[in-house]
Formats: structure tokens, sequence, C-alpha cells
């Protein structure tokens, strides 16, 4: 019997396929495309992509808005039950975050090895009891956050990242 926050590499794939579609929405308006959803007994209850352009707002990362929808959605401050799955390695304050609502399990794509939480903290930050799984659909998920981050060099006439620039942008 499957324990909870416990998927198959299909399972994983799927939600994580529905975090980069919410990661390709933000792309869309102009956002850094990073996605996020929130899984329940098999089901995705929340979804949620960075707004912080559109909503002038420094903390609607994507973790945010998928953690205050599924708040909502079960009418419930705490997400034990919950996996998060999003595109990038959450920051501190969203890791943060998901241990203030004792998310259950953390899955992410893609490494931040600048501003991800296991340089800023680590698992400290996350619940004692969340269970960690990263690296799922990586690949996709860096290769968003490059075009994007590209495109933003070329309207504002830089030249394209050197090789050690594009590591970090992986």
């Amino acid at each position: 019997m499957k324990k909870k926050h416990e998927f198959t590499p299909e399972q994983l794939r799927f939600f994580m396929q529905a975090a980069l579609q919410e990661a390709r929405q933000a792309l869309e308006e102009e956002e850094v495309p990073v996605g996020a959803v929130l899984v329940a007994s098999g089901q995705i209850i929340a979804r949620g992509h960075n707004m912080s352009e559109r909503l002038h707002d420094a903390t609607a990362h994507a973790e945010m808005i998928a953690l205050t929808a599924g708040s909502e959605y079960l009418g419930s401050k705490y997400l034990n039950d919950c996996t998060l799955f999003v595109t990038l390695e959450p920051c501190a304050m969203c890791a943060a975050a998901s241990a203030w609502a004792r998310v259950g399990g953390l899955v992410f794509g893609a490494s931040d090895p600048k501003k991800g939480f296991r340089q800023l903290g680590g698992s400290a930050l996350l619940h004692p009891k969340t269970r960690l799984t990263s690296g799922i659909l990586a690949g996709e998920s860096q290769e968003l956050l490059q075009a994007f981050f590209n495109s933003k060099r070329r309207d504002n006439g830089k030249p394209r990242p050197s090789k050690e620039e594009e590591d970090i942008a992986d």
C-alpha cells in the first residue's frame, strides 16, 4: 500500500507537467516562468504561477499563490495531506511558508543554486515531516527559465550570457 506523499514516476511527471503548464502561463504574462500545483488525494486542488509583476508584490511567487488557494479550498491553514509540486526549487520564503502550512510533501524540478532554500538554510526551513523530492522534469523547467532570461537580456540589449551565467540559470 502506498503511503501519503508517495507517487509513481508517472504521477510525478503528470503533476510536474501541470506545474509546467502554470509556468508557461507565467511566461505568457511576462512573469518569471515558475509554476506550482498542490495535490491532495491524487487530485490537483490548487494552482499558481508567479504574479509578482502583475500584482506589484514581491511575495507573489507560484508557491505562495498555490498554498493560499489550497488553504482556501480545504478551509484549513494546515496542508499536512498535500504535496506541493513546483518547477523551481523554492526560495527561503516559500520553503518557510510551506513549513508554516505543514505541507506533507514538496516536489520540485530545477535546482536554484543562488536563491534556492537548500543554499539559504536547507531542510531546516521545511517542516520536519515534509517529504522532499527533487529533479522531476528539471530540464524542461530549466529550459523555460533560460528562454525567459535570454529573451530579457536580448530586449535590454545585453549580450547572451556566458556559459558560467547559464549554469547559474540551471
